[in-house]
């Protein structure tokens, strides 16, 4: 009985462990990616439910949020604009995706083609783009901000952000 004592207390506890990652993953349900939005219109996003595509990260705020939906409707989310220009890069349908982005200043999703953006923000991930609505001065378009990222030209980069925050 002594010789067996130790075994069934290790399983035990790796029983309970594993239960418990089990419990944990179950109780998230994340979402990643939604299928089946074939009118390429924004989701609707809930806080802390949905997941960057590029990051892995919790979306724990809809401020700088974008959705990128390919062409079969499938629709991915991300919580920095960045992280939606970075992943999209190598897509096969980068060209006819199309991309929602949360504007600043009304507070909508609207094209992120169209859409206007600043370079100097605190976002979550650093690249430093607010989105907007209505031009402003100082304010770049979205091919500027598109380049700018796959540059490395952002608020991440040290010698860009100072100079961002000289001007």
């Amino acid at each position: 009985m002594k010789k067996i004592a130790p075994f069934v207390i290790v399983g035990v506890l790796i029983s309970l462990i594993v239960a418990l990652f089990l419990s944990l993953s179950t109780a998230q349900k994340m979402v990643v990616i939604k299928e089946g939005n074939l009118k390429k219109v924004p989701l609707p996003m809930e806080i802390n439910k949905c997941q960057d595509s590029f990051c892995g990260m919790v979306i724990t705020d809809l401020t700088y949020a974008s959705q990128v939906v390919a062409p079969d409707g499938k629709t991915w989310f991300f919580h920095d604009h960045g992280d939606f220009v970075e992943w999209l890069k190598d897509k096969p349908f980068a060209k006819d995706a199309v991309i929602w982005v949360r504007s600043r200043d009304t507070n909508r999703w609207i094209d992120a083609k169209k859409a206007f953006y600043t370079r100097n923000e605190t976002t979550p991930m650093g690249y430093g783009f607010g989105a907007y609505e209505k031009r402003k001065k100082g304010m770049i378009d979205f091919e500027t901000m598109r380049l700018h990222t796959l540059r490395g030209e952002t608020m991440r980069n040290a010698k860009i952000r100072q100079e961002l925050l000289e001007q």
